[in-house]
This record gives C-alpha cells, structure tokens and sequence, in this order.
C-alpha cells in the first residue's frame, strides 16, 4: 500500500467521525438547551525530506525541504456554550437559563449509585411521592437537587408556585403556607472535559473530580444565577450551517475515497507493465 493509500484511509476514519458529530448536532437542533459540539482537524506525524543541499535552498522564504504528511485526526470534539434562542411557554415550572455557562445539578441513579449529572433542560414537573409529599423531576423523571444537593421535594398540596430569577423556587401549600427552596445550580468551567450521559445530561468520566471544572452558586454566589421564568432555552444549533458542515465533509469524504481509487489505478498500470 502506497503513502497516498494510507494517508487518505487515515483521514477517512477521521471525517466519518466528523460526519457523526454534525449528524448528532442536527439531530438534536429541537432538544431543550442542546449544546452543539464542533470537530476540528489536527496533522497527524509528518515526516521530513532534505531534498536538496543549503546552497541552493538559501534563498526559500518557506522551511528547507519537503513535509510529508499521513493524514489527518480530530484534534478536538468541543461544545461550544453559546446562548441558545428563548422561548416563551407560559408555564410556572418551565425555566430557561439566560447566562452561558449554567447547569442545574441532577441527581441519576446508576449501577454504581445515585451520580449527580448536569443539564440546562428547565422543563421540571412534580412526581408524587405519597399523598403528602411531591418532588421536582426532569422531563425524564430524574430528580432535580437543591443547593446542598439533596432531592427539592414538597411537604404539603402545592396550589402555586414560581422560580425566580436566582433559582429559588417558592411553593404556596393548601393550608395558606409557603415553601422556599434553592434550586441546584452550577457555573461550568471547564466545559472541555464533559461528556454526554444520555437523555439531555452531561457528567464526568469515571474517576474525574468535579473540583475546578464546576463552581456550585451556593449562597453568596446565587446572584450570579439568571433565570427566566415561563420559558425554555432552545437548542443553539443552526440547521443551515451545519447542513453546509456536513456537505464540506462529504465532499472531502468522496475526494479522499477518489484518491484511494487513483493511488490502485495507477499501481495497477505500474504491475502491468512487462
């Protein structure tokens, strides 16, 4: 197998990954508070020819020789955090971050445990506990912590209720009473070194401490939190560019796929020749 073989195989691989991750941006473009992640393109080894002596290479403005390269590699997958559009809903438990950077902190149970896991989805609903007790889940039944990171349940029949800008959620209770609770929520930032859990979550990998990567807006620092009551964030997705994404790599797809075609060709007619 030739150098040019390899090197378009290399970056074929590479672009096929590409592919899937505006694939999974486009497929997502509806997801409450979605992230759209972008792949970029390092070199992979290159390997370098003095092809020629110093005297005749003294007068190059370009580096003496010649660089040849195998291919190339995603150097990066990064979500880009920008604020996505809001929309309004009307509706008291519906919630919309207007700060980039945000995260309410929830609480999924796992093989190894409960795991506390992130996301910027706002759209919260109350799950009865018994004939008393209510508490505050996710679209998928998770349930959404407070700031000291236990489970927002409500001792009594809530009648109204409203979460305000700094994510405190008061609850009038049949009997005339009130209930305030803080919401969970945590500044990403080190968004770099999250990865995806599945059903609109983000998490670490195993064995990464969240020292560092999250700040928790606890306390004093809750007046950093922005909230937008009645509304949802959508997805920062633009279904336009990453159609014009996803039409480059296949481009660059079908040109590294000519190029293997070309580099047998050729050693084709090389083998033929008596």
């Amino acid at each position: 197998m030739n150098r040019t073989m390899i090197t378009a195989t290399n970056t074929l691989g590479q672009l096929q990954k590409q592919m899937d991750v505006i694939s999974n941006n486009i497929s997502n473009v509806e997801t409450t508070g979605f992230k759209r992640r972008e792949a970029t393109f390092t070199d992979l080894l290159v390997q370098q020819f003095n092809n020629a002596s110093e005297d005749t290479e003294a007068a190059r403005l370009t580096p003496d020789g010649i660089r040849q390269g195998s291919g190339a590699r995603l150097g990066q997958i990064q979500m880009i955090m920008a604020q996505g559009a809001i929309k309004a809903t009307d509706r008291p438990l519906d919630t919309a971050f207007t700060k980039e950077g945000l995260y309410y902190r929830i609480q999924v149970q796992t093989a190894d445990g409960y795991e506390t896991q992130y996301t910027r989805d706002g759209a919260f609903y109350l799950s009865p506990l018994s004939d008393s007790e209510t508490m505050l889940v996710t679209t998928s039944g998770h349930p959404v912590l407070d700031e000291d990171n236990n489970p927002v349940i409500i001792a009594g029949k809530a009648e109204e209720y409203t979460i305000n800008e700094t994510g405190t959620l008061t609850v009038s209770l049949a009997d005339g009473s009130e209930q305030s609770i803080n919401l969970g929520v945590s500044l990403v930032n080190q968004p770099q070194f999250l990865e995806k859990k599945g059903s609109n979550l983000l998490g670490l990998p195993a064995g990464a401490e969240a020292e560092g990567i999250f700040t928790d807006l606890d306390g004093n620092l809750r007046g950093q939190i922005a909230i937008r009551s009645g509304a949802l964030e959508l997805s920062n997705v633009d279904l336009s560019k990453e159609m014009t994404d996803l039409m480059t790599a296949q481009r660059s797809y079908q040109f590294q796929a000519r190029s293997i075609n070309m580099a047998d060709q050729m050693m084709g007619l090389i083998n033929g020749i008596r």
